[in-house]
């Protein structure tokens, strides 16, 4: 118990945690990407996609249940880190602030924005009754305006939170050399525009074509 709270006490610690439980979230990222892009065969691809998934039964609930954790754990981290940084600020950002790209400095309000993304997206997709597909539920929810509209500015968030937060994973973990940094932080910045751009396209095709899961 004491190395726990040893580890919590610590700022590297925290980034440690903070890192590990954004690389699983990573690999939830992905895993739900390739799923979703199910969509691009098809109202049946994506219906049978998730039939097959729903068929888990209580497997399912247990993946959500480690989810959940994971995405407290990184909220708590990051809100933890942040408070941190700023009491540091004063002098420990003195020198280093001009370091700091755009992605980095906006991380904490793209985790918030990300935070109300998944707050909607299961209200509209998780915590309701299903009466029609899923494939029919998807399209009929993303083609209101306002939900596409808001679905496309926080997955660009996401975009932009991702992009740095794989290139802070490799830093965290000690991976750093001044010879291969540069192509680290464009390989997290590609990685992450792809995802998201991939992500992007299901609710910009609904509200484009109206062929799109259909």
């Amino acid at each position: 118990m004491s190395w726990i709270l040893t580890v919590l006490s610590s700022s590297i610690g925290k980034k440690y945690i903070m890192a590990v439980s954004g690389a699983c979230l990573s690999f939830f990222l992905l895993a739900h990407l390739i799923g979703n892009s199910v969509s691009f065969w098809g109202k049946e691809a994506y219906n049978s996609y998730a039939s097959h998934l729903h068929s888990l039964g209580f497997l399912i609930y247990i993946l959500e249940i480690l989810l959940l954790l994971l995405f407290l754990v990184h909220i708590v981290m990051g809100i933890t880190l942040f408070i941190e940084n700023l009491s540091a600020r004063p002098n420990r950002y003195a020198v280093k602030e001009k370091e700091r790209n755009w992605s980095a400095s906006t991380m904490p309000y793209t985790g918030i924005l990300i935070l109300l993304f998944l707050v909607v997206h299961l209200v509209n997709f998780h915590f309701i009754t299903k009466t029609v597909s899923t494939a029919e539920l998807v399209k009929t929810t993303l083609s209101n305006p306002l939900i596409a509209s808001f679905y496309l500015l926080s997955l660009s968030g996401l975009t932009l939170h991702a992009s740095h937060g794989f290139w802070s994973l490799f830093q965290s973990l000690g991976i750093n050399h001044q010879k291969y940094n540069k192509l680290l932080q464009l390989g997290g910045l590609a990685m992450a525009v792809i995802i998201g751009t991939t992500f992007i396209l299901i609710p910009l095709l609904i509200v484009t074509t109206d062929s799109f899961l259909q």
